[in-house]
Parts: structure tokens; sequence; C-alpha cells
């Protein structure tokens, strides 16, 4: 056995933290590698982000054609409440496919980071110091990084929030602005009163707000959550 052999790997060395470099230096075979290994990660991180915007198209879909329905002649408040209900399960839904959605998108940054941002400018070293074997670990045992309260949080605020209070809205006018009897006894469900009926969507609606501005660590990997507007395309 070798002397390079039987040494012990450590990814924290600065020789191996450095792999940025060596790519582009010397091991051809290592960069094909990294490279097939990026574009497939890449590949999975559009094809989550494709599953993430076909719900989102569903529930326009549906929510258009509810508020439609409800403003016809023959439509019933009742159904933006339907609506309220399903669109609360494809927010769920959501969700948890955003949390899939991240393990791959938190791999595919932290190449970026580290592998390919050093290759272009090694002078600033990586981002995180043991990359290699963070990334190892999560190859051996995959794990999702967004708590499920936190990806519902970021779905609310992108997405689900103003669709939520568009539907709320158009519920409160029709119980009030368009009803000739008050708003309790046109909001009542059956044998359910409106003023419980009205309570109801009054905590949901509450409870919406809270989980999507309640103060948390964030945990996504993003790219764009600080911004920093300036211009790269330089004249020189």
């Amino acid at each position: 056995m070798t002397t390079d052999e039987g040494r012990d790997f450590d990814p924290e060395s600065p020789e191996e933290r450095e792999i940025g470099r060596e790519m582009v230096d010397q091991s051809v075979g290592l960069g094909s590698v990294a490279a097939h290994l990026y574009r497939g990660e890449m590949d999975r991180v559009t094809t989550w982000r494709q599953r993430l915007d076909e719900t989102i198209n569903w529930v326009v879909t549906i929510l258009a054609a509810i508020i439609v329905y409800a403003f016809s002649a023959q439509g019933r408040d009742e159904i933006i409440l339907a609506g309220i209900v399903v669109i609360t399960v494809f927010l769920g839904v959501e969700a948890r496919r955003y949390q899939d959605y991240d393990v791959f998108r938190a791999r595919a940054r932290m190449l970026q980071q580290n592998l390919f941002a050093n290759a272009l400018d090694p002078s600033l070293g990586v981002e995180h110091r043991t990359w290699r074997r963070d990334l190892s670990n999560d190859y051996r045992h995959p794990t999702t990084k967004v708590p499920f309260a936190e990806a519902l949080a970021r779905r609310l605020r992108r997405v689900y929030l103003p669709l939520i209070t568009l539907l709320i809205a158009s519920w409160l006018f029709k119980v009030t602005a368009l009803s000739t009897d008050s708003w309790e006894s046109t909001a009542a469900v059956g044998t359910v009163p409106g003023t419980v009926i009205g309570v109801v969507v009054a905590l949901y609606y509450v409870a919406v707000v809270l989980i999507t501005v309640w103060p948390r660590d964030r945990q996504a990997k993003g790219e764009f959550e600080d911004r920093e507007y300036g211009e790269w395309k330089r004249n020189e």
C-alpha cells in the first residue's frame, strides 16, 4: 500500500477543500464527474420546481372557477368556503413538495458555492469548510432541510396568502354587499349559524397570517433572500 493510499482522508484539509482549483487545473476526471453530478442535481431541481408550478396552476384554475360560479345567478356563498378548504389542502401538499424541492436545491447550491465558485476564483476560498463531508453525508443519509412550518410559511408568503385573502374578501363581499338579508343569516350553512361561520373564518385567517409572519430562523437554502442590487456586467 502506498503512502497516499494509506493516509487518512480529511475533507477539511486545505488541499481537499481546494478541490475547485484542482478541478480546472489538474483532475479532468474529477471535473467530469462533478459536472455530471451537478447536471443531475439541477435536473431534479427543475423537476420538483415544475411540480410546484403544476400545483399553483391547479389552484389558480380552481379559484377562478369558484369565484365565477359564486358570483353567478345560481351561485351560493358556501362554494367559496369549500374553495378555501380545497386551497388549504393544496397548500399542505405544496409545502411537502417544497421540502423535497429544497433537498436538491440545497445540494446544487452547495456545489455552486464551494466547487464552481472556487474554481472560477480560488482567492476567495470556499463558503463551507466541511462542504464535502456534509454533501457526502447527505448522499448517504438524505434528510429534509426545511421544517414543515417554514415550508408552509414560505408558500403562503409567495403564493397562497394573497389567494386566500382574495377568497375571504369575495366571501365577505357576497354575504354583505350582495345580500338583502343580514350577513348572519346569509353566511349560515345549514344549521350552523352565520355568526359561528364568521368566527371560524376569522380565526382561520388570523392563523394563516400568523404562520406567514411568525419570525423563525431560515433553514431553506436560497439564492435571493438577501437582495443586493448592482451592476456586474461592467464595461472595462
